[in-house]
């Protein structure tokens, strides 16, 4: 019986390809653990407080041999003579005596505000808090400040107050969410300078109490863990192609139109290799700042591939259903890819129909149950495989939310939060390629000792008229009868 490669390899065989699957695996954990650094960094900065009287346009800074003229406390007597509109919070990114870098890949940056309780000046319900906010970069210490970007964003204010509103609790803090401030897509210059400024009128930041600092968290990816991961997807990356070549060469060899099985397995390895494209390495060199909505795009491919994947693998096996190879006949699963629960319902909507035929096994006739035999195989062993991956990625998951980032064994430091990434992407990988190549065709000859008519091989030209039934251009494949599209009970 010629199928697929998973039906006719030895036990010996796929324990090897288990094995070889397995260290690859182990390989991927351990370089995120062991070399790579913790993926992202977050470093808070505390905002100069600086003086612009006469509000006069330009870049003031926190420090250096043109620092603004600046006040560290709203108590002293000097910011007692000044109006709130001539304040603007100056923050220089990085710290001294630091540089940023293409390696950092993206920056993200959250405002924390500082904020009294004072019983004349409480924050109101649904507050909108206004900011007159502007970046600006320069690559040296000495040129002019370029600017990026100046807007004035509005931001929901949420704060709490964790005691009794009374006199006695004046001068306490609010505890207050932080507020998403920025997002860069690419960190293409060295330095960078914001400046924050809280326009105070009659309409615009009232009731959002008495501010006494701001904080920014700045987040970016780190440089070490960035060359970590694009050296794995330039490793991947060719890997997987080759694959979906590879796989796709085996089924144009075959005498009759791929189906649509193996079409979804082909554009499950396409959408690998696109999520694979180290793209990143050129963004080291090009200010591009949409590489964040790139990686999102590439990342939906991907698992909206798989969804699919998942949900017509386990309808064409479904053998008790007639109209199958066409798309439409998903019509209604794929809309339901956007609901995850769905797919657990259909997994175990097919686990059931493969368990009634696995009760009909011992009446059926040798050939049929043999053929069956290798479908239930097959399917079971993908199910396996399918929830061994979702398991896994559950389980790091719940480790990196829980870990501290990183354990101590000994001398060494393991990077929890990087083992988990570089772990899952390269458990991917291996999946995709799993996949590819045990459901190609196999080149395999087997004949029935019951002396049926011979199976030919769907690479070879049919020698008689029920193996042109089989292996033509007119009729399906033997696997495609095995998969019950036009086997009738």
């Amino acid at each position: 019986m010629a199928g697929a490669i998973i039906e006719n390899m030895s036990t010996k065989k796929l324990v090897f390809l288990a094995f070889f699957i397995l260290v690859f695996q182990v390989l991927s954990i351990v370089v995120g653990a062991l070399l790579a650094p913790s993926p992202t960094s977050a470093i808070r900065y505390l905002a100069t407080k600086c003086i612009n009287r006469h509000r006069a346009r330009g870049w003031l800074v926190p420090w250096g041999s043109h620092r603004c003229q600046q006040i560290h406390s709203f108590d002293e007597p000097l910011a007692k003579t000044l109006d709130a509109n001539n304040i603007v919070f100056a923050v220089h990114v990085p710290l001294p005596n630091k540089e940023m870098s293409p390696w950092f890949q993206y920056m993200l940056a959250v405002l924390q505000f500082d904020i009294a309780f004072k019983m004349i000046n409480q924050i109101k319900d649904d507050v909108i808090i206004t900011i007159d906010a502007g970046l600006a970069y320069r690559d040296d210490l000495i040129s002019e400040w370029t600017t990026k970007f100046h807007s004035v964003e509005q931001r929901p204010l949420r704060c709490m107050f964790a005691v009794p509103k009374t006199y006695e609790n004046e001068g306490r803090f609010y505890h207050c969410d932080p507020m998403p401030f920025m997002e860069l897509g690419s960190v293409a210059h060295k330095y960078f300078l914001i400046n924050l400024r809280l326009p105070v009128n009659d309409t615009v930041n009232v009731g959002i109490g008495e501010i006494k600092d701001i904080h920014i968290v700045g987040i970016h990816q780190n440089g070490g863990f960035t060359k970590v991961w694009l050296s794995m997807k330039t490793v991947f990356s060719p890997w997987i192609c080759l694959a979906t070549v590879w796989y796709w060469h085996r089924i144009s060899l075959m005498a009759r139109p791929p189906v649509l099985l193996e079409k979804v397995i082909f554009a499950l390895g396409v959408s690998m290799t696109i999520l694979n494209v180290p793209v990143e390495w050129l963004s080291l060199g090009f200010e591009w700042t949409w590489m964040l909505l790139f990686e999102d795009a590439q990342q939906g491919i991907f698992y909206s591939t798989l969804f699919c994947f998942w949900i017509i693998f386990c309808g064409e096996h479904l053998m008790d259903q007639s109209q199958r190879n066409r798309l439409s006949a998903y019509w209604w699963q794929v809309g339901l890819v956007m609901f995850g629960s769905s797919i657990l319902l259909i997994l175990d909507l097919s686990e059931r129909n493969i368990g009634g035929k696995i009760q009909q096994l011992p009446a059926m006739p040798k050939a049929r149950r043999l053929r069956y035999k290798g479908i239930i195989f097959r399917f079971k062993f993908l199910m396996l495989v399918t929830l061994a991956c979702a398991a896994m990625t559950v389980i790091f998951f719940i480790l990196n939310q829980v870990s501290e980032g990183h354990w101590h064994l000994g001398d060494y430091t393991l990077q929890v939060h990087s083992a988990f990434l570089t772990g899952i992407y390269g458990m991917w990988n291996l999946y995709v390629f799993t996949i590819l190549f045990l459901y190609a065709p196999s080149h395999k000859h087997k004949r029935n000792k019951s002396g049926d008519s011979q199976q030919t091989d769907v690479l070879e030209k049919p020698e008689s008229q029920e193996t042109q039934l089989t292996c033509g251009e007119q009729g399906p494949t033997e696997t495609y009868r095995m998969a019950g599209k036009v086997a009738e009970e």
